[in-house]
């Protein structure tokens, strides 16, 4: 069994993640849903294609929500999304800022 080693010109894909910026935005967005009592715990995944930050209601359960980072999509639909616990994509684009809008609304409540 030999080893060879990749050509020069061969880059093994590297694993995609969010920038400290982007952690910054997402951050903020996840510690007023908390403060509120919507949110309770997050995870980060860092895979070959896609970033994902899933956000919980509870630890044991599915994510209520998936910020996904697909650097792929960056130049047709925009490499940020948010996706529902069901699949739903609730919004693309290639601002972060935008995106996360979707979610804030949420935040916004009538008070009695």
């Amino acid at each position: 069994m030999s080893f060879q080693s990749p050509s020069p010109g061969f880059a093994q894909p590297a694993q995609v993640a969010f920038h400290r910026t982007e952690l910054g935005v997402i951050l903020s967005l996840y510690g007023r849903m908390v403060a509120a009592g919507e949110w309770r715990d997050y995870g980060i995944s860092s895979l070959r294609e896609v970033a994902i930050f899933s956000v919980f209601r509870r630890t044991a359960e599915y994510p209520l929500y998936r910020i996904e980072k697909r650097p792929k999509l960056r130049g047709k639909q925009g490499q940020y999304a948010v996706i529902a616990m069901n699949g739903q994509i609730l919004k693309r684009g290639a601002d972060l800022r935008q995106v996360l809008r979707v979610l804030e609304r949420k935040l916004i409540r009538a008070i009695d």
